[in-house]
């Protein structure tokens, strides 16, 4: 049995749930797992299909991009997901989708503002859109460069990962991280909802007005402060 079994199994569960939960279609995501100890991650290997994956497919990679344990060639993103846990120690886990309504966001070069509880349940700002790749990067390691791409981002906006595990690429997709791959899964299907609702929001009234900060802030804090109260 591979020494990387365990984490071969948690990143196969994790890519099995974006279908089920209606973010993938065909094979258009992709979902990680870090293992700290080791400085390795398990990825999905690229271009299989969800409906015949298996564990063993998984592929093994430390944050070099060098395979450690797998036959198929890994994710075409896998160069994104190395940059994100090289530089942000925290995450242990990284989902990239193409769902419809965070996609549709992504290509229209704009970021999801704070609407409404549900949003502010999650996170206390709009979620950032990257802007367009320029030319040189795209011509270059453009995998690696997408990593950078968000790194960039988070650091010209003054945006913590550790607050807001969510992002934007425009023109792209989105990519969503978490503590855990679980969470990278849940914040990805909460990004993909709250993208619908604002596609929504804005379409019923296109002028719709930003969350008050009083609300943002009350709706956060229950679930995500220090006298939260949220939940059992």
């Amino acid at each position: 049995m591979s020494q990387y079994q365990d984490l071969k199994q948690a990143c196969y569960d994790a890519n099995m749930q974006l279908p089920k939960l209606g973010l993938v279609l065909f094979t258009f995501g992709n979902a990680s797992v870090v293992d700290r100890e080791r400085s390795v991650f398990a990825i999905k290997p690229s271009g299989v299909p969800y409906e015949v994956l298996q564990v063993e497919d998984i592929v093994i990679l430390d944050f070099a991009n060098h395979v450690l344990e797998g036959e198929k060639r890994p994710s075409s993103d896998t160069k994104t997901h190395a940059v994100l846990y090289s530089h942000w120690d925290h995450i242990g886990g990284i989902v990239h989708t193409h769902s419809t309504y965070a996609t549709a966001w992504a290509q229209a070069q704009l970021d999801i503002p704070i609407l409404g509880t549900t949003h502010a349940d999650h996170l206390t700002a709009d979620v950032p859109c990257a802007p367009p790749m320029d030319d040189a990067m795209i011509a270059g390691d453009y995998e690696h460069q997408t990593g950078w791409q968000i790194l960039n981002e988070f650091q010209r906006r003054g945006l913590s990962p550790t607050e807001v595990e969510m992002v934007l690429l425009a023109n792209h997709a989105p990519f969503t991280w978490g503590k855990t791959v679980e969470k990278a899964v849940y914040n990805s299907a909460v990004l993909e909802e709250i993208a619908r609702m604002a596609y929504l929001s804005c379409t019923l009234r296109p002028a719709v007005p930003r969350l008050k900060d009083a609300l943002i802030r009350k709706h956060y804090e229950r679930k995500h402060g220090a006298n939260s109260y949220y939940g059992q």
